[in-house]
């Protein structure tokens, strides 16, 4: 007769725990440690449920000596995953909202143990969490590079603000993604003004998460910039991602899906806006900055006069109207538009975001809108604003103003 297998008996009660856990969406982390398997060197896994594209999924960071490795899984292929190191390690340790759980095996014998703790704490540990991975993975190589990340793969102190920024701006992406035809393969993006390239290597590597092919390249006036970027990509093996020095005048795109311009200075987000409505892009998304084209135009209505004889107020209708006609001037030309408070991606007020998704195809501009357009001008005295005249053709490219 045979004695029963009380270690195989503890485990599949483990993994019980686990499928329970996430079937009541109280799972926050499982630990597999002491792996003895046939994967070489492989120290620990580190299991999370994040989101992606809307669907639950099962994250592992595999922690080995000289670096981390992110796989992605679906429940049900994440299950598997799961049964499949868990009989080949001999620790692990579940953490849900509930309660703890902890398998221990050796050669004779394994122990199961609960504990029970506060559902609150837990629930907010959680929610911290999944906030954190659910659209940049911290162990993601590029990180480290851009000095976001240090050698233990922690975020730098200093740069803590530039990392909730850059999951924020993915955040952004990835619901307006959700709305645009995603159904291809590869992606061709622009980042006008992409900087130091912190948000152009998160969406790379997002998108390449999605099993997608992004196509994309940052365009920055700043030689070193450009020098830098190009070197990181190459080392992180981002091979689809290019810098390109220039602006918006001197970098024309032949294809665009997504055109992205982030604080480029006063008319050069127009040309940037009518670079991605000439090139049919699919999404829109802009930052714009130093509002300085309709403040010399500005006349007030004779009843807004007591409000805007101060200059701050006269400021601040400036960059509201500004704002206001380029989005009317999207929607006029078949973009759904939003214009919402942005984190600041740089340490400055200027945090608003217009974020435009193709809705239609259409032959001329909506004829009620550009009624608006023309009423608002007229109420305020403007003669003249470069996005308008841009998809007008009636205004040269030029000299764009500043880059800040």
């Amino acid at each position: 007769m045979f004695a029963p297998n009380f270690s195989f008996e503890q485990e599949q009660q483990f993994f019980l725990d686990i499928q329970q856990s996430i079937e009541s969406q109280s799972f926050d982390r499982l630990i597999l440690s002491q792996y003895k398997g046939e994967l070489a060197q492989l120290e620990k896994m580190t299991f999370r449920q994040i989101e992606l594209q809307g669907q639950a999924t099962l994250s592992c960071l595999y922690h080995y000596p000289t670096q981390d490795m992110t796989k992605n899984y679906s429940i049900d292929e994440g299950l598997e995953k799961i049964a499949e190191l868990l009989s080949q390690s001999k620790q692990a340790n579940l953490f849900t909202l509930h309660k703890d759980v902890q398998l221990k095996k050796n050669k004779k014998k394994a122990m199961l143990s609960r504990q029970k703790k506060q559902a609150e704490a837990t629930k907010i540990e959680q929610q911290h969490n999944r906030e954190k991975h659910r659209y940049v993975q911290q162990q993601s190589p590029f990180l480290k590079h851009l000095g976001i990340t240090d050698e233990k793969v922690q975020v730098i102190p200093s740069m803590a603000r530039k990392w909730k920024q850059i999951n924020k701006f993915i955040e952004i992406f990835s619901n307006a993604y959700e709305q645009i035809d995603a159904s291809q393969q590869a992606l061709n993006i622009v980042d006008f003004g992409s900087g130091k390239g912190y948000l152009t290597f998160a969406l790379y590597d997002y998108l390449q998460a999605q099993n997608k092919t992004p196509l994309i390249t940052g365009v920055e006036l700043r030689s070193n910039l450009v020098e830098f970027c190009q070197q990181v990509a190459d080392e992180v093996g981002f091979n689809h991602l290019d810098f390109f020095e220039g602006d918006v005048r001197s970098y024309s795109p032949e294809k665009l899906d997504v055109m992205i311009a982030l604080h480029a200075c006063d008319i050069a987000t127009d040309f940037a806006i009518h670079t991605g409505i000439r090139l049919n892009a699919s999404m829109i998304m802009c930052a714009p900055c130093c509002h300085k084209e309709l403040r010399p135009q500005l006349k007030s209505p004779e009843v807004l006069q007591p409000m805007l004889q101060f200059g701050i107020h006269a400021g601040q209708q400036a960059e509201m109207l500004t704002d206001t006609l380029r989005a009317l001037l999207l929607k006029a030309y078949g973009y759904e538009t939003k214009v919402f408070e942005f984190v600041s991606l740089e340490h400055t007020s200027k945090n608003k975001m217009i974020l435009a998704t193709k809705r239609k195809d259409i032959q001329q501009p909506d004829e009620k809108i550009m009624q608006q357009i023309q009423a608002l001008k007229e109420m305020y005295g403007i003669q003249k604003q470069s996005l308008e005249l841009l998809l007008q053709d009636q205004m040269p490219i030029e000299n764009i103003g500043c880059k800040c």
